[in-house]
């Protein structure tokens, strides 16, 4: 970040602080104390009230009526719409502050609409998109779309729609995805009187040999499940009732892929950031996986996974 004083600032703004970078544009009635630093060329609009406590990236926009408070961090290319409202003490008193203050992160890229209401102490992922008037509760994923009271998450920025892969036909295929390491397979359903069958063998349907499984089901339909990548572990994910939409990320393409029968599995290779969302009541979704549970295997960090990846986060 850097440190000028060739920046713009409005007659009517006071502005405390010697910390704004070069092109930084602050406008009427808007206060920045003096212990806050502010990156290059931002945009504070009219009344916006900015604390001693307060990290502002580079090339950050800040609507009028937005208050950041002691703890609140935006990193580069955020935006924060019209009275959005932070928050940074869970249990406020009159007249009686906490020790230290609760961390608030919005990472980079991301935006939160007008009106939204966050609880002090959360993370904000990169690019996540925050729906205006949204009341956020818990951390958002990088990339998840949120919105309502309390927010949930409704989709994943640039993503294809999961319903373009509910057309799969039930015959024995594996289909590649936009996404690398990611293969949708398809079984054909062997139907008849006495019921439905659907077989996969090792080469024939299995990618690998499984050495685990485990069954995800009775998830609230708003829940979240995974959010992380795998350094080693290949799995292969089959809704084998109801359905879940599953987004799966190479960090560079990202996909929506709807698993809706027991005769579609999605092949996962190591080094794919994954989540499931989506539920339906009656969900219940086998993973088979490739190694015995390995904590050290698990990236959950999006920021660490890029650049596992080498993917340049600019």
């Amino acid at each position: 970040m850097q440190v000028n004083v060739t920046y713009f600032k409005h007659d009517q703004a006071i502005v405390e602080t010697p910390s704004i970078g070069t092109g930084t544009r602050v406008w009427a009635f808007a206060h920045i104390l003096a212990g806050a630093r502010i990156g290059s060329d931002c945009n504070i609009c009219d009344h916006v009230f900015i604390e001693n406590d307060v990290v502002i990236g580079d090339r950050v926009t800040i609507k009028s009526g937005v208050q950041l408070w002691d703890g609140i961090t935006l990193e580069d290319d955020v935006f924060v719409g019209p009275n959005a409202t932070f928050t940074n003490d869970p249990f406020p008193r009159s007249r009686q502050r906490p020790t230290e203050y609760a961390r608030t992160i919005i990472r980079a890229g991301a935006s939160i609409g007008a009106n939204a209401t966050l609880l002090p102490g959360l993370t904000v992922g990169r690019n996540a998109m925050v729906g205006a008037g949204a009341v956020l509760m818990t951390d958002v994923p990088a990339n998840a779309i949120v919105i309502g009271n309390p927010a949930f998450i409704k989709g994943y920025v640039d993503t294809m729609p999961a319903a373009s892969r509910t057309a799969i036909a039930e015959e024995d295929a594996c289909t590649p995805t936009s996404v690398e390491g990611v293969t949708v397979y398809s079984r054909r359903r062997i139907w008849d009187l006495r019921g439905s069958l659907m077989v996969g063998q090792i080469g024939d349907g299995l990618p690998f040999v499984p050495r685990r499984y485990f069954l995800v089901y009775d998830v609230p339909g708003r829940q979240v499940r995974g959010a992380h990548a795998h350094k080693l572990l290949q799995q292969l994910l089959v809704c084998a009732r109801g359905d879940c939409t599953v987004v799966v990320d190479d960090g560079r393409h990202r996909e929506e892929l709807l698993l809706n029968r027991p005769t579609i599995g999605l092949h996962i290779a190591p080094m794919v950031w994954t989540t499931q969302f989506r539920f339906s009541p009656d969900a219940v979704l086998l993973v088979l996986a490739s190694a015995e549970y390995d904590p050290s295997d698990y990236i959950s960090n999006y920021d660490d996974y890029l650049r596992l990846r080498g993917v340049s986060q600019t």
